[in-house]
């Protein structure tokens, strides 16, 4: 049975929007705003990476412009969020939660988009990661938090790895989508293992 890849990463980037939109609008309700509030930053979480790929890119105007499912895919996210927020034991550990599987959707996702678009390897790399952390910057900086990418646990890292994994599994000739999937599946179960188990990378500038 013959698969559309494309149709592939687009279930994966619509995927990928829609959880980010839900982590940002977590945090909106850590801030308690109403459900325009929710809108708002779900919007600007879920869409704030793509956003800032394709106009580095060149390709504007840019993706939820051109096809407006994608602004609309937030807005219902963000809304389902707002409802279903109250009911949730612990909002920080979800929020923590659908922003793992939004980073590694998004890692594997941009740099397949960067690869498409015909730029080298190294690029692409750098378009994942974009893709993957600027969201998560924008719904911190939006809602005055702690930036995610600046806790000590593996983060910015996962990315590249699940980015960097992609990539070297499509030069494999597997079956479509086995490098996409393996991509995703590296950086949510590092940055998993990262939450559950504290992991850090060396820094010499922090003191124990």
């Amino acid at each position: 049975m013959s698969f559309d890849i494309t149709a592939l990463v687009n279930i994966m980037g619509l995927s990928a929007v829609a959880v980010f939109a839900a982590s940002g609008a977590l945090d909106a309700a850590r801030q308690r705003m109403d459900i325009l509030g929710f809108m708002l930053i779900g919007s600007a979480t879920g869409l704030g990476g793509g956003t800032l790929r394709d106009v580095l890119l060149g390709k504007v105007p840019v993706f939820w412009i051109r096809e407006p499912i994608w602004i609309l895919i937030c807005l219902i996210a963000s809304a389902a969020t707002y409802f279903i927020a109250p009911k949730l034991a612990s909002l920080s550990r979800a929020l923590i939660w659908m922003d793992a599987v939004g980073l590694a959707l998004f890692a594997v996702v941009g740099t397949e988009i960067g690869i498409n678009f015909g730029v080298t390897p190294l690029i692409a790399v750098c378009m994942g990661v974009m893709t993957a952390s600027f969201g998560g910057i924008a719904r911190d900086v939006l809602c005055g938090s702690n930036l995610t990418l600046m806790n000590e646990e593996l983060y910015i890292s996962t990315a590249l790895a699940g980015s960097v994994t992609y990539l070297l599994l499509s030069q494999l000739n597997l079956p479509y989508s086995y490098d996409l999937i393996g991509g995703f599946l590296v950086a949510f179960t590092l940055r998993a293992l990262a939450i559950v188990f504290k992991l850090k990378l060396p820094n010499r500038y922090r003191v124990d």
